[in-house]
């Protein structure tokens, strides 16, 4: 019989977290730390909106950039925020989460062989969605002491002649980091020299705890480079009504859109009608989450302060990176060890690179008495092998 699969999909190794999660899923009473998800359940005007829509009967398909409503709301929440704006026509298009709009900005602006730089640690997807697209991922390992932010320095090493795309992840997931204005506006420079373009993922832009996210987009001569991807899981508890957004140039929003109708059609009706509805009045239910997830962010480090566990301040997203190099562990093994001693389970930081490895990623989307009982727990655990 014929192999039936395609190489480039069989090459692709599953993600390092569920694997890992499929263990935990086996085992009785664990405490997860891993899983990053909002605790919050979708703020009750956004869920009653959708209701709504259902029983006024508006289950049909949307157009393939999604209700012109909503293109709306997201331009004006993008106008407040960053100070630009999208032809609601031509410039934006309503997705299935985030993540399709990552996987048809790489299909619709790579050639096979193009290189995308991608800078890691980072949410899982990216890697993968550029092998699919039949380019070439060229991974720039973050560092610590630069508290995970990706320097003009670091990108310029990484460009070459086959260089078109630069993979921009901050808020960043797992490490927590961001890039502030003057990081951006280095990195912006390097971009504009070389004549690159910008996918960036800025699904965490409202989690940040250090002043206001700034988008590159918003820099001069940026917009017309960027494609940038947001979405409503994150900042509106809202992951499973699966809905993001992309934003950029007509020319490469036209072509995402021939992928998004041949695969997908259109985002979900009843989704989209909440999402006008979080936009146009969930900022305070933004800031009450956002509130909380800072409480337990000072927590967190606190309680690492306390039993001597090295973590940068991160001030974006609900994760923190703490190192875990002293231990001579690697992150998978540290993670294991900890899930069968303590019943904790977190997440390996290789499995979001290998410039992860020797961290483990801690989710603080969980109650304060959930933290406390699992810190309590992990600092048994460290000084156990330190004792060792």
């Amino acid at each position: 019989m014929r192999n039936p699969l395609a190489d480039k999909i069989t090459g692709i190794k599953p993600s390092g977290i569920r694997k890992f999660f499929d263990i935990a899923a086996e085992m009785d009473d664990v405490v997860s730390l891993g899983v990053g998800e909002p605790d919050f359940d979708t703020p009750w005007h956004i869920r009653d909106e959708g209701i709504y829509s259902l029983e006024k009967g508006k289950t049909f398909y949307t157009s393939n950039s999604g209700l012109m409503d909503l293109r709306n709301e997201i331009n004006s929440y993008i106008k407040r925020t960053q100070g630009i704006s999208y032809d609601l026509k031509k410039e934006i298009i309503i997705t299935v989460g985030g993540s399709e709009a990552i996987d048809i900005a790489l299909r619709a602006m790579v050639n096979p062989g193009d290189e995308v730089i991608i800078p890691q640690p980072s949410y899982v997807s990216y890697e993968p969605c550029a092998i699919l697209a039949d380019a070439v991922p060229v991974i720039i390992p973050l560092k610590a002491e630069n508290e995970f932010r990706l320097t003009a320095a670091e990108l310029e090493d990484a460009i070459t002649d086959k260089t078109k795309i630069v993979v921009l992840p901050f808020p960043n997931n797992p490490t927590g980091a961001i890039m502030d204005k003057s990081d951006l506006e280095a990195v912006a420079e390097v971009i504009k020299k070389h004549d690159l373009f910008v996918i960036s993922d800025e699904i965490y832009a409202e989690l940040t705890y250090n002043g206001k996210h700034v988008s590159i987009a918003s820099l001069p001569d940026m917009q017309e480079r960027t494609i940038l991807i947001n979405g409503f899981s994150k900042a509106y508890a809202m992951t499973g009504w699966r809905l993001g957004y992309c934003c950029g140039p007509e020319v490469i929003i036209t072509q995402m859109l021939k992928i998004h109708q041949f695969a997908i059609m259109c985002a979900p009706t009843t989704s989209q009608y909440a999402a006008i509805e979080a936009l146009k009045n969930g900022d305070e239910d933004v800031a009450y989450m956002r509130d909380s997830y800072n409480q337990r962010r000072r927590f967190l480090l606190n309680a690492f302060r306390e039993m001597g566990l090295d973590c940068f301040e991160p001030f974006g997203a609900f994760y923190v990176f703490p190192c875990i190099k002293e231990f001579g562990m690697t992150s998978d093994d540290f993670a294991m060890k900890l899930l069968q001693e303590k019943k904790i389970a977190v997440v390996p930081g290789n499995a979001f690179g290998d410039s992860g490895e020797g961290f483990i990623r801690i989710s603080y989307a969980y109650s304060i008495e959930k933290l406390k009982f699992a810190m309590e727990k992990l600092s048994e655990f460290v000084t156990g092998l330190r004792k060792a």
